[in-house]
């Protein structure tokens, strides 16, 4: 219970930290900062945004920002219970300059710099088939295999029979399987068939790693490389970790990524702005709209993209779409393009298994559903 108690306590104000009610914070980061009045928010609910989280016990969110109209308008910090990579760190007192797991974040990001790589033509054409990248698997390449393509990969079909629900920990769990193995990608394309390629969604962690894979070979460069050049630098993100993880180099790609929220926040806006960032073109024109595109039905209600989840809110008699990047413990970045609003939350709800424990999915929804989406003022384009 005292672990609960101090989740919910805001952290000491510091020099990088907001102000009350979620102001943010003015740095040299490339946010541009804005009172909520400026982009037709209500200040007085966004004031209420530490009741409407003190509701649940065992809260345990960690921050939540808000960015409207390309500006950052909201940003709060808490205190704790947090862990690295599944190592505990005890309570964590959240700041505006500490970082956080994205865990599944990372495979939305990874989709970003496929996208980067295709436009250089340093990745190969995503309706080829794997197998044609990596020759070396080819007794493995059935007829059915063969017919698996870099968008399959991409859209979490491959159609290999993969479970990742047991957790990491589960010797069953292919998630571990893939880990421990001593090469990840025979593991993972030396799995039987259980739908053929393109028709079935199956979450597979492995699916990224071998994107990660094909991305580094055609650019010659580690991921963390390539994503620093490429995607971090020109969103002035200096201070990332991605651990590539494996022996392979490339398992992170899955998971691995810690970054602060404030960056995290930047890879929603440039979804919104077909990838540019303050005048600054960072994705290909158009692929932030294609990696959006539903291109088959994910879990549940959602639909999925490029590695992107694509959902729906009810707000105020009208229908939201949003495409969202998910990260287990309750990491959330969702994109509203109607509103030109994107929502950055981070928790500790990591839990056992793929789902983690349900508050990762109950708090961030409850979040931009309950809190975030009616405080845009009414009549707001």
């Amino acid at each position: 219970m005292a672990a609960f108690a101090l989740a919910a306590m805001a952290a000491p104000a510091s020099a990088q930290e907001p102000r009350e009610c979620g102001t943010p914070a003015s740095l040299a980061d490339g946010w541009a900062v804005a009172a909520p009045a400026d982009v037709a928010m209500d200040a007085k609910a966004l004031c209420g945004l530490d009741a409407f989280i003190s509701q649940w016990p065992g809260r345990n969110v960690h921050a939540v920002l808000i960015a409207r109209h390309g500006k950052l308008v909201m940003e709060r910090y808490y205190a704790g219970v947090d862990e690295r990579m599944a190592r505990p760190l005890g309570i964590v007192r959240f700041a505006a300059d500490v970082k956080h797991d994205m865990r599944s974040v990372s495979k939305s990001v990874t989709s970003l710099l496929i996208g980067i790589a295709l436009a250089e033509g340093r990745f190969p054409t995503l309706d080829s088939s794997v197998f044609d990248t990596f020759p070396q698997y080819g007794d493995l390449a059935t007829p059915e295999k063969r017919r698996i393509t870099f968008r399959d990969l991409l859209t979490m079909s491959a159609g290999l029979k993969w479970d990742e629900s047991r957790g990491y920990a589960d010797p069953l769990s292919n998630e571990y399987g893939l880990v421990e193995a001593t090469d990840p990608f025979r593991y993972l394309l030396s799995q039987p068939m259980a739908a053929a390629p393109g028709t079935v969604y199956a979450y597979n962690g492995g699916a990224t790693a071998l994107l990660a894979a094909a991305l580094a070979k055609g650019t010659g460069r580690s991921l963390n490389d390539y994503a620093r050049e490429k995607l971090f630098v020109p969103l002035q993100v200096l201070d990332f970790d991605w651990d590539e993880m494996g022996v392979s180099h490339q398992l992170g790609a899955a998971g691995g990524l810690r970054l602060r929220p404030r960056d995290m926040l930047k890879l929603g806006q440039i979804m919104l702005t077909d990838g540019q960032w303050n005048g600054r073109r960072v994705l290909p024109p158009g692929w932030a709209a294609e990696s959006a595109t539903p291109r088959i039905n994910g879990e549940g209600l959602y639909f999925y993209g490029y590695q992107w989840w694509l959902g729906r809110s009810f707000s105020r008699g009208h229908e939201l779409t949003w495409t969202a990047a998910f990260g287990l413990g309750g990491q959330r970045l969702y994109i509203v393009p109607a509103l030109d609003l994107v929502l950055a939350i981070t928790a500790g709800h990591y839990g056992s298994g793929q789902g983690g424990s349900p508050l990762q999915a109950v708090i961030p929804s409850a979040i931009l559903n309950g809190f975030v989406l009616p405080a845009v003022l009414r009549g707001s384009p």
